[in-house]
């Protein structure tokens, strides 16, 4: 016999991490359009092929924008974008986490094994978060 999860009205972890998928994922649409107006406004309109403006949209990288015609690269390398990538590394790592501990959820049936498969999925989201933190404040 098979016995069924309860519902527990009110917050909990898992009503939070739906709220999250989300919006997080209205918020990608937002930092890419954000990113993408301000390279138009910084000059990529005039220096930049779609490309590069695409990558540096989704991962505003001053190393994407070396190879492209824009005489000053000093506006492309402020803190404000590391923190920019940060943000949008924040949210895409836990995004995505987030949808492939759903999935094992699903799929994966004994209490035990999801419980274990929860906490690879935990470490390895902060192991991608630290990494990616790193190549951004190091690059």
């Amino acid at each position: 016999m098979k016995t069924q999860k309860r519902y527990h009205p009110g917050w909990n972890l898992e009503y939070a991490m739906f709220l999250f998928t989300r919006i997080s994922g209205f918020t990608f649409f937002l930092l890419a359009i954000i990113g993408l107006l301000w390279a138009l406004y910084m000059g990529a309109r005039l220096h930049m092929n779609v490309g590069t403006l695409m990558r540096w949209t989704f991962f505003p990288n001053p190393n994407h924008v070396l190879s492209s015609d824009i005489p000053n690269l000093d506006p492309w390398m402020t803190g404000l974008w590391q923190i920019f990538q940060i943000v949008i590394l924040a949210f895409a790592g836990t995004h995505g986490m987030n949808g492939l501990r759903i999935v094992v959820e699903d799929y994966v049936h004994p209490v035990w094994l999801q419980m274990l498969l929860r906490f690879v999925i935990f470490l390895l989201w902060i192991f991608i978060l630290l990494i990616s933190f790193y190549v951004v404040i190091s690059g």
